[in-house]
């Protein structure tokens, strides 16, 4: 019995090793094949809470600068807010074209400082000065306006009605990359300005150049427009600013030293002449050109003969087709340079002559 059951048990484990081993694959010398364990997907953190406005205050007025320009018998009154310790500034264009001299106050230490004009864009009406003397100033905290969408909130905060006061002008984002034409409320000159942002805040005369920040105080753009003090009886509050990421590419362009495209960088040359399209000035002579609508007195260009009623055909021997044109050539001057202008006078007369330019004022 002893000898049977012995037998039988080896023959039964033969068969389960057997069955065992069937399903068995051989592997790899020195593989380990394991279960990978599930990804773990980290949540971003939420978004800080928006700022109350008594917290926007504090942390943008002392960023902020009111700016005085000397224009005329009067003067301009706007904004400004630093973007490097060391004084520099961003402001309109509008606010210092023209002017004889530029100050600011400094909301933050109450100091007030002269400013020069270190470049400037008139073609998306912004500006670059320079606070003499200045240092150590709080910067701007900027966003990126790339960020901004239809119904977010912003604030614009600026010199309201030249009252050298901080006013802050609450609203929404209303439109994106719109294109208007913006009307200097002193001398009704006209800009037309791409890719600006619409808000729905209450911006009036004197917020030219503020920040326009949105709800944790970031910089997104340059308060540039908004209603006349007439329109604002009659419509609802309606505002337009120019997107932090334009204004900082003219920036960074001044920083270089250079005057590119339409960005001049420098003292500005001076000839003496406004201009406006044949087609809006003459119905006579050359098709094309920058006809002359007034010649300063004194000026260069009324040293060389020209009169009103003339038109400007080249510069420096390429064609001036347009007003713009005539300004874009100017753009890369300098005070000292000589160029030769020619035109066409009243009688149809073709005249050519060089010219020494001087120093100006900021001007297209």
């Amino acid at each position: 019995m002893q000898a049977t059951s012995r037998a039988a048990f080896l023959v039964a484990a033969t068969l389960a090793v057997s069955a065992l081993a069937a399903p068995l694959v051989p592997l790899a010398p020195g593989l380990l094949v394991e279960t990978p364990a599930p990804a773990v997907v980290a949540l971003p953190p939420p978004p800080p809470p928006p700022l109350s406005p008594e917290q926007i205050a504090e942390q943008v007025d002392p960023i902020v600068v009111t700016i005085s320009a000397d224009w005329g018998p009067t003067g301009v009154a706007g904004t400004g807010f630093v973007i490097a310790p060391e004084g520099l500034v961003v402001t309109n264009f509008h606010v210092v074209e023209q002017a004889a001299a530029v100050s600011a106050v400094h909301m933050g230490n109450g100091l007030i400082y002269d400013a020069s004009v270190l470049g400037y864009d008139k073609s998306r009406d912004l500006a670059v000065l320079q606070l003499a003397t200045a240092s150590d100033l709080p910067v701007a905290t900027l966003g990126a306006s790339t960020e901004l969408g239809v119904g977010d909130s912003v604030t614009a905060i600026g010199n309201a009605s030249g009252g050298g006061v901080l006013v802050p002008a609450p609203g929404k984002v209303v439109a994106l990359n719109k294109t208007i034409t913006a009307q200097n409320s002193v001398d009704g000159s006209t800009n037309e300005l791409t890719g600006v942002i619409q808000i729905d805040a209450d911006v009036r005369p004197g917020d030219s150049g503020g920040p326009l920040v949105d709800a944790w105080g970031n910089v997104v753009g340059v308060d540039a427009a908004g209603l006349s003090d007439d329109a604002r009886q009659t419509q609802a509050p309606e505002a337009y600013a120019i997107p932090i990421d334009a204004a900082m590419a003219v920036v960074a362009q001044v920083r270089t030293g250079r005057s590119d495209g339409t960005v001049h960088v420098g003292p500005t040359p001076y000839l003496g002449v406004s201009v406006r399209d044949v087609s809006t000035f003459r119905s006579a002579g050359p098709s094309e050109g920058a006809a002359v609508a007034s010649v300063e007195y004194g000026s260069p260009a009324m040293r060389t003969g020209l009169e009103s009623g003339d038109v400007i055909v080249a510069f420096d021997d390429r064609p001036v087709r347009t007003s713009d044109e005539l300004a874009e050539e100017m753009v890369g001057r300098e005070p000292g340079d000589i160029v030769r202008l020619q035109w066409v006078t009243t009688e149809g007369d073709r005249q050519e002559q060089t010219v020494t330019l001087e120093q100006g004022t900021p001007t297209a």
